[in-house]
């Protein structure tokens, strides 16, 4: 088939490379506009555009995907299907009927759990022990058009949204082309998606991956993982922020193949309990054990390091408990 690939950030570069080395003519791809990315807020391409550029792909970058001007383009290209990974906007009606076979999306979650831009993070946060993803035919609701295929991947008590969000791309992009395979063949039709077990994972926002240190370990946990690399979990010491990477919970933490005990004495939450090696924090069930903290303006550190150089007093603590 005659392919037109949409997508933007690295998570769907295994998906364009599979299947630029697929059986189907891949004929051009469709990303986001260069934009201002990093401290220097320099203007960059997407990586989807620059992995197309190095394979000498035709690439289209509109405003919107409702630009006549894309649309025409489009329509020349006479794609028999567009597939779809985080590409970053929303297709129009006009644009979802160019393509004979449609628009098929790769989204990283069972559908219909987790609908919306970060079924990843939600699955970790929400102690999901098994995610997935799944191709389905993009329709004018949110992740709501019925699907072709699915496949499974558990989810591993340490595992962060971008260490997950890696083995879905990789394993996602041999889904999308066996699905275009057997649309290819005929073999295969859309399948309505269900009525029950809807959940919807809506972007997460700076301010949602704040830590509240007044709830459970577990939960805490599971917060900062989901957030990890992106938003990036945080708190406050001394009315600055300061990033958290994955913590280790209570009552034991495996380190180096053995056990270390994480504080057990009575800690109230977002207090810090110093000692020469580790750094425990409060929360509303057991103390957790920090790993590394990056402050403002700084590169990551373990937090033993940290704390030696704020000189925590007794008795401080976070702020957002």
């Amino acid at each position: 088939m005659r392919l037109v690939f949409a997508g933007t950030p690295a998570v769907a570069i295994p998906s364009l490379d599979a299947l630029a080395s697929s059986s189907h003519e891949l004929v051009a791809v469709l990303t986001r506009p260069d934009a201002p990315a990093g401290r220097g807020r320099t203007v960059v391409a997407s990586p989807v555009k620059e992995r197309a550029l190095e394979r000498g792909l035709d690439v289209l970058t509109p405003t919107r995907p409702g630009d006549p001007h894309f649309q025409d383009r489009l329509r020349e290209l006479a794609p028999d299907a567009c597939p779809v990974v985080a590409y970053g906007a929303l297709i129009p009606s006009s644009a979802l009927s160019i393509p004979t076979h449609g628009w098929i999306n790769l989204h990283f979650s069972l559908l219909p759990a987790w609908r919306g831009a970060a079924p990843v993070q939600h699955a970790i946060m929400a102690g999901d022990e098994v995610t997935g993803a799944t191709t389905f035919l993009i329709e004018e609701g949110l992740d709501t058009g019925p699907t072709f295929g699915l496949m499974t991947e558990a989810i591993r008590p340490d595992d962060t949204s971008g260490e997950l969000l890696v083995r879905l791309a990789e394993s996602g992009a041999g889904l999308l082309v066996a699905t275009l395979d057997a649309l290819e063949a005929g073999d295969l039709s859309a399948v309505p998606q269900s009525r029950e077990g809807v959940s919807m994972a809506p972007k997460i926002s700076v301010q949602d991956a704040r830590i509240r240190w007044g709830t459970p370990a577990l939960a805490i946990d599971r917060h900062i993982r989901g957030c990890t690399p992106a938003p990036g979990a945080w708190t406050t010491f001394r009315g600055e922020r300061l990033k958290i990477y994955p913590v280790m919970p209570g009552p034991a933490a495996a380190v180096g193949g053995g056990e270390v005990e994480v504080s057990s004495s009575p800690v109230a939450p977002g207090e810090l309990a110093v000692s020469r090696r580790a750094v425990d924090v409060g929360t509303g069930s057991a103390a957790v054990r920090l790993g590394l903290v990056q402050p403002n303006g700084k590169k990551p550190m373990a937090a033993p390091d940290w704390a030696r150089g704020v000189r925590i007093e007794p008795g401080e603590r976070f702020a957002d408990a």
